[in-house]
C-alpha cells in the first residue's frame, strides 16, 4: 500500500477498539477513584470494592496484550493502563490529608494481591507514603522489587524509588544494594530508577549530581548478560543525556572501548541504543568503536556487579542458580 508523503496512518482497528473502549468507562473509573477514597480508614471495605470495582472495568482483550507484552506478569484482570491511572488520580486526590496507618495497610494489603493491576495500583500509592513514613513506605517498596516479575511493575515501582531518592539521598545506598541482586528485576529496577530521575517533579531532578550517581551504578551494570537489564540501562543513559551531555559521552566513550577490547555484545547493544540522544559527532565515533560487536545469548555477564558471583566460583562457594526465563 502506497501513502502520499506527509500523510498519517489511521488507527488499527485494535487501537480504535481499546480508544473507545477506554472513553465508555472513564467514567466509571472516576468515580471508582473518588469511591476509594472515601474508603481509606476502612481497608476491608476498600479491598472488597477495588476488587470489583476493577473487574468491572476489565477488557478481556487487553489482558490477552498484557501477557504477552510482560512474560512473567501473573494473573491479570485486563485494566487498560488510562483507566487504571485515572482510577488512582481520583483516588490520590481524594485521600489527601488522610491518616498514614491505614493508608499504609492498604497498600500494603494491594501488593499482596494476585492480579497485577491492583498490585499496581498499591506501587502507585507508595510515592504518596514516602513524604510520611518513608521507613516503612521503603521496606514495602523492597518487598515489592524482591516479588516482582515482570518488567511493567519494576518500572511503576521505579516512581516510587526515584521519589524516595530526591526526598532522601541517603536512599541512594537502597538502590546500590540491588546492583548486586540475583533477580535481573531487581537490577533492571536500578536502571529504571536512574531513567526516571530526571522526569519527577522535584527539586534536584534534573542536577548533575543526579547523573554523576546515575552513571556511576550505570557503570557496575554494564556488561549484565540479561536483556531486561540492558533496555533499562539504555533507558537511563537516554533519560541523564540532557541533563549532563559531556559526562554521559565520556562514559559511553570508555564502555565502547571495553566491549572493543572484551567483545562484550551486552555492553555494546547498550551503548548503540542509546545513540540517538547522544551528539552527532559521538554517534560517528561510537558506531566505529561498535562496528561488528554483537550480543550472544549464552554470554555470561561482564559486568562489576557479576565479579562477586564469579569469585565466589572460583572458591567453591555454591554457585547461584542459573535463570532459565533468558530472553533473546
Amino acid at each position: 500500500m502506497t501513502m502520499t508523503p506527509g500523510a498519517v496512518a489511521a488507527p488499527s482497528a485494535i487501537t480504535v477498539a481499546s480508544q473507545r473502549f477506554v472513553e465508555q468507562h472513564m467514567a466509571r473509573a472516576v468515580a471508582l477513584g473518588d469511591h476509594l477514597a472515601d474508603l481509606v480508614e476502612a481497608p476491608s471495605a476498600f479491598m472488597a470494592d477495588i476488587n470489583n470495582g476493577l473487574a468491572q472495568l476489565a477488557d478481556p482483550s487487553a489482558a490477552d496484550g498484557i501477557r504477552v507484552v510482560a512474560p512473567g506478569v501473573g494473573p491479570v484482570l485486563g485494566v487498560r493502563l488510562p483507566l487504571l491511572e485515572a482510577t488512582h488520580k481520583r483516588f490520590r486526590k481524594g485521600m489527601k490529608g488522610a491518616p498514614t496507618p491505614p493508608v499504609l495497610e492498604i497498600a500494603d494489603r494491594l501488593l499482596g494481591e494476585e492480579a497485577a493491576e491492583i498490585r499496581w495500583f498499591g506501587m502507585m500509592t507508595l510515592e504518596r507514603l514516602l513524604t510520611s513514613d518513608s521507613d516503612r513506605t521503603w521496606q514495602l517498596m523492597r518487598r515489592a522489587a524482591r516479588e516482582a516479575t515482570d518488567w511493567v511493575s519494576v518500572d511503576t515501582l521505579a516512581h516510587s524509588f526515584a521519589t524516595g531518592l530526591l526526598l532522601e539521598s541517603r536512599r541512594w545506598s537502597d538502590l546500590q544494594t540491588l546492583v548486586h541482586s540475583s533477580s535481573r528485576w531487581e537490577r533492571r529496577l536500578v536502571g529504571a530508577t536512574v531513567a526516571t530521575l530526571p522526569h519527577i517533579k522535584r527539586v534536584g531532578a534534573k542536577d548533575t549530581g543526579v547523573a554523576g550517581r546515575g552513571l556511576m551504578l550505570i557503570g557496575q551494570l554494564m556488561g549484565d548478560a540479561e536483556p531486561d537489564v540492558q533496555k533499562a540501562l539504555s533507558w537511563a543513559l537516554r533519560s541523564l543525556a540532557p541533563i549532563d551531555p559531556s559526562a554521559v559521552v565520556a562514559f559511553a566513550v570508555r564502555e565502547a572501548e571495553a566491549a572493543r577490547n572484551t567483545n562484550d555484545g551486552g555492553r555494546a547493544w547498550v551503548i548503540k541504543d542509546a545513540l540517538p540522544k547522544l551528539p552527532a559527532e559521538a554517534q560517528v565515533s561510537l558506531r566505529a568503536t561498535l562496528s561488528g560487536i554483537r550480543r550472544r545469548p549464552s554470554a555470561p555477564s561482564q559486568s562489576h556487579a557479576a565479579a562477586p558471583a564469579v569469585d565466589s566460583a572460583s572458591t567453591g562457594a555454591a554457585p547461584r542458580p542459573a535463570d532459565s526465563s533468558r530472553e533473546e
